[in-house]
């Protein structure tokens, strides 16, 4: 393939192999050849790389990094399809590799290693390839179907549907051949016909309609004719023919539509505009059908149009109808009625209806389709509908993802700063285990160590926003919690503001983690406090709240159930309008410099973090934010909470986040009893391997390395006894689950630990747990991770 696309460049560009071309000449074509295939190897978003013979990558693209890395093509399409357990694409696989070896041409079904399109599969389908190049080399293919597959689904459900529309139409449609034979009978003619539209079809259109004229099958045509039923008892039928014409893939067919002629006519439109039926049509459908004269008034239009329009019903448009548009739409408008062609424009309406709003939508849209009509001359047909529930859900739509993105660009950024902190604070500990207190540079590493658990913190809110924090969820009294809690918030919010709890009756209990609800409140609180900077009120208040069908609020919908709400409520300065839609957005943040100076408040307050924290807590959680906001009166948030069923509490959790905090004790690290155990480390981070290696060294343990689950496997086969694996859960390559997951099986009776900066559940994935499991978040200290592993080596 790769020897096909020189050959295209080279006769593209004009470079032969002789010639009078000069030096420099054939140099400047080289470079756009080279350019030229450089564009064909990336351009349509197939993974593609050249391998020399000894299964090196010479050339790969980006669609094949992101798929294979740096893995051998064959090794990683078997292991992915080993993953899930698909036997025919792990068939598929061994195809491949032999095809390579033997220098032959070979596709498959395979399932790939990474995620070509995004959506979330660790192995998705696919289709791979393997070819020989002149060279010596191969070219190797790879590409996702999946997609491709849903857009055919998608066209083919959509040509069902409209096949099926044109099929019951109420009016008549055939097409015929140049000869005039039916190639096509909705069921509606037939039905006039009396026959199917499969009897019909072959047949010569002269047998069923006849006339003084006849249509020219080679040109458009409208008139009078009458249809002549199958049966010999049945009486003709007069009707409408207007005939158009189309290319079906080089042979010229009719496009006709027939309107029967002996219907009774319909208030709507004029005659002269639609023929007698298409009146009582136009009348009964749910969009805005208009004809408008050439400078864009008015003229007949059909009863949907005035409520689409926000006007009286059955009143027309008293100027032109660009005049109920908002201003700077009208030249859009005047642009289209000025061109002969057709148009589809979506405009804004000048006011609401009532100055207010509809759906929840600051402003309507209309969708306006603009086409010139047969008659009058210069006449213009509009089709006009409400478009405005659709722009609402387009905006809302584009905010969840956008959130999404922001989430998973949070959870990866935290997870890699788990690592680096992982390291800070461990070598940290290795430091104090040589420097003492007296010694001159330990308040030094002091402050390094508690800056570092400082900005563990600071992960844990991008944690909570991505909710991929660890959480220990319980049974909570919320009544109890906030009153718990009010003596702090009163300190919290100061003198000046005054603070409301009142409690509902029979509030019942929700499942959260303590902490983290404190820490909702009163992210709530302070964003609160600083919106009142002269004083105000702030009132917490809660009820139970039972919602009986599923409830749509923005981008979410709140499913039916029995809920607990809190509702925070200041009188402060408000939010913008502009602003409301971001507020829930990490590092967006309303602040003045001197207000995000004065304080680092907990949960990112100051940071564009604390509102953030609360959405990511919240919706972990499985509870609702809500918030309403009137600029110069005050905010209003409204947390829903799943009420939790009356059962017994089950079991509390391991903890999943470190113990440490800032204000740890400022004391060395206390001796945890080591062992002469081996243990196996995995961690393709290179600090926290080496810090970790060391730690258990200095307690004797024998530890031996790896830097990725392959060679943990290396590792595993070629060294004896082993009582303990400790692994990463995210590693490229071959992740944490798969090595414990392999590892369980060759290897049963071998304790592992997981070590990740997400929690449990997040990293684990389809990995089941077991005794044999143990869960060690980052960032961890030295003394957590002696403490774990000497815990788990004594278990039974």
């Amino acid at each position: 393939m790769v020897g096909g696309l020189v050959a295209t460049a080279a006769g593209l560009f004009g470079l032969g192999l002789g010639g009078p071309l000069g030096r420099w000449q054939r140099r400047r074509r080289q470079r756009l050849v080279g350019a030229a295939l450089d564009h064909l190897f990336e351009a349509d978003g197939v993974a593609r790389a050249v391998l020399d013979r000894g299964g090196r990558v010479v050339r790969a693209n980006a669609a094949w990094r992101h798929l294979f890395g740096d893995l051998e093509p064959a090794l990683a399409l078997a292991a992915a399809a080993e993953r899930v357990g698909d036997v025919a694409a792990a068939d598929g696989a061994e195809r491949l590799a032999r095809a390579a070896g033997l220098g032959r041409a070979e596709a498959a079904e395979v399932r790939l290693p990474g995620d070509l399109a995004g959506a979330g599969d660790a192995a998705p389908r696919g289709r791979a390839s393997v070819r020989p190049l002149p060279a010596g080399g191969r070219l190797w293919t790879a590409e996702d179907m999946a997609a491709r597959r849903d857009i055919a689904e998608v066209l083919a459900a959509e040509r069902d549907d409209l096949g099926d529309f044109l099929y019951f139409l109420p009016v008549g449609l055939y097409s015929a051949d140049a000869e005039g034979r039916l190639r096509y009978v909705n069921q509606r003619l037939a039905e006039w016909l009396d026959d199917t539209p499969e009897g019909l079809t072959g047949q010569p259109l002269a047998e069923v309609l006849e006339g003084p004229e006849r249509p020219d099958p080679d040109g458009e045509w409208r008139g009078r004719l009458t249809l002549r039923p199958r049966h010999p008892e049945a009486a003709p039928l007069p009707a409408e023919v207007v005939q158009g014409l189309y290319d079906a893939g080089g042979e010229t067919r009719t496009r006709t539509v027939v309107l029967r002629a002996d219907d009774a006519a319909a208030p709507g439109l004029r005659p002269a505009v639609a023929p007698p039926g298409l009146a009582e049509l136009a009348g009964a459908v749910p969009v805005g059908l208009a004809l408008l004269d050439g400078d864009g008034l008015v003229i007949e239009a059909n009863p949907a149009l005035a409520p689409i329009l926000g006007l009286p019903e059955g009143t027309l448009p008293e100027g032109p109808l660009a005049e109920l548009m908002a201003e700077e739409d009208r030249p859009l408008l005047a642009q289209a009625l000025a061109r002969d062609s057709a148009d589809s424009l979506q405009l804004r309406l000048a006011t609401p209806p009532g100055g207010g709003s509809r759906d929840g939508a600051t402003e309507r849209v209309v969708g306006l389709f603009l086409g010139p009509a047969p008659r009058p001359a210069g006449a213009w047909l509009a089709v006009l509908l409400d478009a405005t529930a659709q722009k609402t859900l387009e905006a809302q739509f584009a905010q969840a993802q956008k959130i999404q993105a922001m989430g998973q660009l949070a959870g990866g950024v935290a997870h890699d700063f788990n690592n680096l902190l992982t390291a800070m604070i461990g070598f940290c500990d290795l430091l104090l285990n040589r420097h003492r207190a007296g010694d001159p540079s330990f308040a030094d590493i002091m402050q390094i160590k508690q800056n570092a658990n400082r900005a563990a913190n600071l992960v844990r809110q991008l944690l909570a926003f991505s909710r991929k924090q660890p959480l220990r969820p319980e049974r909570l009294e919320v009544g109890e919690s906030l009153g718990e809690m009010s003596h702090l918030l009163r300190r919290l919010l100061g003198e000046r503001i005054e603070l409301k709890l009142t409690h509902g009756r029979d509030l019942g209990a929700v499942r959260v983690d303590p902490g983290q609800f404190d820490q909702v409140i009163i992210n709530l609180a302070v964003n609160a406090r600083d919106a009142m900077p002269r004083g105000g009120m702030l009132g917490i208040a809660t009820e139970s709240r039972r919602i009986d069908k599923p409830t749509p609020r923005g981008v979410e919908v709140i499913p039916p159930g029995d809920y607990v709400a809190i509702t925070v409520a200041d009188t402060g300065t408000g939010i913008a309008p502009e602003n409301l839609p971001r507020i829930f957005e990490p590092f967006f943040s309303t602040k003045t410099p001197d207000q995000e100076g004065a304080a680092q408040r907990p949960g990112g307050a100051g940071m564009g973090l604390g509102l953030a924290t609360v959405y990511g807590i919240v919706r972990q959680t499985g509870g609702f934010v809500l918030v309403e906001s009137t600029p110069g009166e005050g905010t209003t948030f409204t947390i829903l909470l799943p009420r939790a069923e009356a059962a017994a509490e089950p079991p509390a959790a391991p903890a999943n986040v470190p113990a440490d905090g800032p204000a740890e004790a400022a004391a060395p690290v206390a001796e945890t009893p080591g062992g002469g155990e081996t243990v196996l480390l995995v961690e393709d981070e290179d600090a926290v391997r080496i810090f970790a290696a060391r730690a258990l060294r200095n307690r004797g343990y024998q530890v031996l390395e790896a830097a990725s689950g392959e060679g943990a496997l290396d590792v595993l086969r070629d060294a004896g006894p082993i009582q303990l694996m400790l692994t990463d859960m995210v590693m490229p390559g071959m992740d944490g689950a798969t090595l414990a997951g392999l590892v369980r099986t060759e290897r049963p009776d071998l304790k592992i630990i997981l070590m990740s900066g997400y929690s449990e559940e997040i990293s684990r994935g389809d990995l089941a747990p077991g005794p044999d499991l143990t869960f060690l978040p980052k960032p961890f200290s030295l003394k957590t991770l002696a403490e774990t592993v000497r815990e788990v080596l004594d278990a039974g």
